[in-house]
């Protein structure tokens, strides 16, 4: 069958414009083969990344119809079913079939399909993604695990560091300084691993500002194109179980958000939006700066009447409690 891929081609510093190119392809064919026969047959100026062609070195991660994905393991015939429905409402079903090709997001390019991945890179050292035993005597021979110790790495350890989390990640698009889902996902790895003796220091650091765990948006962006199931979403969740285990209300806005969130959704079933404001920005009447910095705010909710004067617990609120407390015990008890 003939389908039409649009690239989008780009020089460093300069615009994006779309190439098209028409190959006659089987449905079985990945992209990447297509990618391949457009540089040998067509256009030998086209820049892409390419190695292993088999879902293990993550190469070959672009935007493929709008995700992040590997050329290598999307094929057309998945692609073609994948905007059938949406093309046979908006145009013409006999109409050739498009594949739009893109470079990754967040990530400045270098040539057309090619990013600079150096943000990558220094984003996943930045949280020390090496097994410390420095504080601890050396083993004459290893560090010995029990199966379901080493089970708690298998997620995380399946993550081949295509950077297609990080494309799509609306955590680092609104702030530079978020490590990304990449990083905090091997970030969980070594919290997991009974083998690190650093785990207390990690855990302060992952906890720091925007920089951590807390400039997540929880989008689930990460968690739809991991290509190995790795769900960074999941893994960022669990570090920051870890550290409100180890931490109080009093210790950062980040950790009073979401302790008092809860507290307060037991208490009342929905969140009292007044309690809220005082017990998180103004820490209990303990930060003025705070308190003086929404009062504009409330004072404009005030004159449109939109500040609840009140609070009436929700119907059900027992029941909620319930399933709370059911949840938390269930952690406890993992």
């Amino acid at each position: 069958m003939e389908v039409l891929f649009k690239v989008i081609r780009q020089q460093h510093n300069s615009s994006a414009k779309v190439q098209t190119y028409l190959l006659q392809v089987e449905p079985g064919n990945t992209i990447l083969d297509c990618l391949n026969r457009i540089k040998w047959e067509q256009d030998g100026t086209l820049a892409f990344r390419k190695n292993c062609r088999n879902t293990i070195c993550g190469s070959c991660a672009m935007r493929i119809n709008g995700r992040s994905a590997l050329a290598c393991k999307e094929n057309v015939g998945s692609e073609i079913s994948r905007l059938q429905q949406l093309a046979a409402q908006t145009s013409n079903a006999n109409a050739i079939p498009e594949i739009t090709i893109a470079p990754l997001g967040n990530m400045p390019v270098i040539k057309d399909l090619v990013v600079d991945m150096n943000d990558f890179w220094n984003n996943l050292e930045a949280i020390a993604p090496y097994v410390s035993t420095a504080s601890r005597n050396v083993p004459e021979r290893e560090f010995l695990q029990t199966p379901q110790e080493r089970s708690r790495l298998d997620q995380t350890g399946n993550c081949i560091m295509c950077g297609a989390c990080f494309s799509e990640c609306n955590g680092f698009e609104v702030n530079s300084k978020f490590v990304g889902p990449h990083a905090l996902a091997k970030a969980y790895r070594m919290v997991a691993d009974n083998r690190d003796s650093e785990t207390e220091n990690r855990l302060e650091k992952y906890n720091e500002g925007t920089q951590g765990v807390w400039g997540c948006t929880r989008c689930f962006y990460c968690n739809s194109v991991c290509p190995m199931d790795v769900a960074p979403l999941d893994q960022i969740t669990k570090i920051k179980q870890e550290i409100l285990a180890h931490k109080q209300k009093s210790d950062s806005r980040s950790i009073r958000h979401r302790k008092v969130l809860v507290e307060l959704v037991k208490a009342g079933g929905w969140i009292d939006e007044r309690q809220f404001a005082l017990q998180v920005v103004g820490n209990y009447f303990r930060d003025l700066r705070g308190l003086l910095g929404i009062a504009p705010l409330g004072l404009r909710m005030l004159a449109k009447g939109k500040f609840p004067l009140s609070f009436e617990p929700s119907e059900g609120t027992q029941q909620v409690r319930s399933l709370i407390e059911a949840i938390e015990q269930e952690g406890n008890r993992e």
